[in-house]
């Protein structure tokens, strides 16, 4: 395909349009289900399950989210006692955020459902095609990570 095509096709666009989308239809899911978190909130506890104790700056480059939201995040998390946070080692005022076992809970709850959700988005999709879009995407990724300059 010749790149002014490949521009006509507007992947960008799709792909947006695709993540708006999914979050939109992750905040109707999770308010039918009487989830007591939203998807945001739930982005930074699997960032936790993945990676325990991370301070707040690594949780914002993991989730691609800004120090205030995810200062807010970390806020509403500590009050419903799903995350804690620990003092720094060093002494530093930093501290670092844990996931609590009730926090573990909670998502292992909810991670069924988007399950439910994503095998539904990938319906009528080949195995094969699905690989190959995954390894796509994936490139795109890695492109894009070699532009962004996160400062962490």
């Amino acid at each position: 395909m010749k790149q002014q095509e490949l521009l006509k096709s507007r992947i960008g666009m799709k792909l947006v349009r695709i993540g708006k989308m999914t979050r939109a239809i992750s905040s109707q899911l999770f308010k039918n289900n009487g989830y007591e978190i939203t998807p945001e909130q739930l982005t930074v506890l699997h960032a936790l399950i993945d990676h325990n104790g991370m301070y707040q700056r690594q949780i914002c480059a993991i989730t691609l989210k800004d120090r205030p939201n995810i200062t807010r995040i970390i806020k509403i998390l500590e009050k419903m006692e799903l995350i804690t946070k620990s003092p720094d080692v060093n002494g530093r005022k930093i501290q670092k955020i844990n996931i609590t076992e009730k926090g573990r809970a909670i998502h292992k709850k909810i991670i069924p459902t988007l399950l439910d959700f994503w095998q539904r988005t990938i319906e009528g999709i080949k195995e094969e095609e699905l690989i190959t879009t995954l390894k796509v995407l994936n490139k795109f990724k890695e492109n894009l990570e070699k532009e962004l300059n996160i400062q962490i």
